[in-house]
């Protein structure tokens, strides 16, 4: 690690700490309700664990599930589980006895981590589009097209490319001399909040992270957004209005997570660009509920809006 990266650092009473600690504030500004906050975290986070695990276990346990569909259902619960694990603790601990301070090196791993399963999630919801595209437009050739080898490579390249994508992230930042405070305004070691603290030269970060987040999240966006194109057209061709709405039903809890997913991401994205007027602890907000209510609503979407993942719930629950 670069030795520039760890300079003394003062904690916010002023006693010296450990060169190599950051220390993450929490939401500046709410700190008289950060015991309050953490009763909805806290709930989010047990809904996360438990919904996501109970979904991948009645996936696993059930053959009739194994379907390209639920695999790639598995694989979206699978980085939220991971995601929400880089994050909720931490959060926790920082709400409930202010231990925010974390080492150089865990920070730089936090920042890689949460963004990269971000975008790994990006990519995994990218496939389901296409899951879908495939069941309606194409439904004769569906089996042939989605088999176990393809959705495995899809996998791979969604492991691949969030974490290639987001591995010079934390280079480019351990590259930077914090020769002032090491206090990050944030519950967890947000990139831009990191960067801010810098004394040198930040615009290859900035540069890099709006590339990085325009190439994926836009580009992934454009291609979902074509997909139900198509579908939309192959829906409106059927002759009768009952295979139309069987049709549309079946994406019903697709563009559910979509929404879930990417409204709070593009809106805190767009706030942070150009809401300079917003409050801090606005963004702080924002930017933990693009992380902490996706990965708790996906299973309950999924749960309540599909049918056989539903009546298997009921079933393992009557089994046990």
């Amino acid at each position: 690690m670069p030795r520039d990266f760890v300079q003394p650092m003062e904690s916010p009473n002023h006693t010296n700490l450990d060169p190599f600690v950051f220390f993450l504030l929490g939401i500046p500004g709410l700190e008289q309700f950060h015991l309050w906050l953490s009763l909805p975290v806290c709930c989010l986070g047990t809904a996360t664990v438990v919904g996501n695990i109970a979904i991948l276990l009645v996936v696993a346990m059930e053959p009739a599930l194994h379907k390209p569909v639920y695999l790639f259902l598995c694989m979206l619960l699978t980085t939220d589980l991971a995601a929400s694990f880089s994050t909720v603790p931490k959060l926790l601990a920082i709400l409930w006895c202010g231990a925010g301070h974390i080492s150089a090196s865990a920070c730089l791993a936090q920042m890689l981590f949460i963004h990269a399963f971000c975008m790994m999630e990006s990519t995994v919801l990218l496939a389901m589009a296409f899951d879908r595209y495939v069941a309606i437009c194409h439904p004769l050739r569906y089996a042939t097209i989605l088999t176990d080898t393809i959705i495995a490579r899809i996998g791979v390249v969604a492991i691949v490319q969030g974490s290639k994508l987001m591995l010079p992230c934390p280079f480019l930042t351990a590259r930077l001399s914090f020769c002032q405070s090491h206090v990050i305004p944030h519950t967890y070691c947000e990139p831009m909040a990191v960067v801010k603290l810098a004394c040198g030269d930040t615009r290859p970060n900035h540069v890099y992270g709006l590339a990085a987040a325009l190439l994926v999240i836009g580009v992934d966006l454009f291609c979902i957004g074509l997909s139900y194109v198509f579908i939309a057209r192959a829906v409106l061709c059927l002759s009768s209005p009952e295979a139309q709405s069987k049709a549309l039903g079946t994406c019903g809890s697709h563009v559910c997570v979509i929404l879930i997913s990417y409204a709070p991401a593009l809106f805190s994205f767009f706030t942070h660009c150009f809401g300079h007027h917003v409050p801090l602890h606005i963004h702080i907000l924002l930017a933990n509920v693009y992380l902490l209510f996706p990965p708790a609503l996906n299973p309950m979407v999924y749960g309540v809006k599909t049918k056989e993942i539903r009546e298997r719930v009921v079933r393992v629950f009557q089994r046990g």
